[in-house]
């Protein structure tokens, strides 16, 4: 527990910042951009982390949205509930959860309908001979084939939008003391580090995108569409009263109106 307790501390110092918050974006960006050069004028080799099947792209950003949405759940919950007491507040602002749902399908949906309607089947990976009478990407890899179109970065949507939502989230940890003798304290404890290092993985794996993975002009459209998700709801939507609202502490909409003016 005390190894625990010292990695909750360094990770509430780290990510609960509201410098971080304001700076991550802009961290995700920069280092998108860099990625994407270092992958076109001097290619990494070939690692672990380039292989498609690696752990961590299977087991955690395949399903970048249900490990944020599971932990986030019980996370938002407890934090919530312990500041308000009131189950009306918990139930609003779990519906940021619904939200961020909503803003993965329709994104994810899209981006499949883009490459769709902007790609041919090939013959083979060199784009080599169109295949007229393949028409979907599902038919096309049926038969041996290549399908090529305007593939935006899921990637680099996903991880862009789960880890500014997960740092938005973890602000209601200024707010939040517990006695450490009660079972409330253990089960937060737990949740941050378990927050906490998914975001480092999310952050991690964003950069091994950019690095080994898509098009500049792809990874551009993702992680727009990931800062558009997050500021459009976050930076916009929740600072209104019809609205699933902010993490409760002192005075968060104007620290939150203050720190988008900047």
């Amino acid at each position: 527990m005390e190894h625990l307790e010292r990695c909750a501390w360094f990770l509430r110092g780290t990510l609960v910042r509201a410098a971080v918050r304001r700076y991550l974006p802009w961290a995700l960006v920069t280092s998108m951009v860099a990625g994407s050069l270092l992958k076109e004028l001097s290619p990494l080799p070939e690692s672990f982390l380039s292989n498609k099947r690696n752990v961590l792209n299977v087991y955690f950003v395949k399903l970048a949205w249900a490990w944020t949405f599971c932990l986030l759940l019980p996370f938002i919950a407890l934090t919530n509930y312990h500041l308000t007491g009131k189950a009306g507040v918990v139930l609003r602002r779990l519906s940021t959860l619904l939200v961020g749902t909503a803003i993965w399908y329709v994104c994810t949906a899209l981006f499949s309908n883009i490459e769709h309607y902007t790609g041919s089947c090939y013959q083979s990976p060199a784009l080599e001979g169109v295949r007229e009478e393949h028409r979907s990407k599902q038919q096309c890899h049926r038969e041996g084939g290549f399908w090529h179109g305007f593939d935006i970065s899921g990637h680099s949507f996903l991880l862009t939008f789960c880890a500014l939502m997960i740092v938005e989230e973890m602000a209601v940890l200024h707010e939040v003391k517990t006695d450490r003798s009660h079972c409330l304290h253990t089960a937060i404890t737990t949740l941050v580090v378990a927050l906490g290092f998914l975001t480092f993985i999310w952050v991690w794996m964003f950069l091994c995108t950019a690095v080994y993975f898509h098009d500049l002009s792809q990874k551009v459209f993702g992680t727009l569409f990931g800062l558009l998700g997050w500021y459009g709801t976050y930076g916009f939507w929740y600072l209104k009263s019809f609205s699933p609202g902010l993490p409760p502490q002192s005075s968060s909409l104007n620290l939150k109106q203050d720190s988008y003016k900047k």
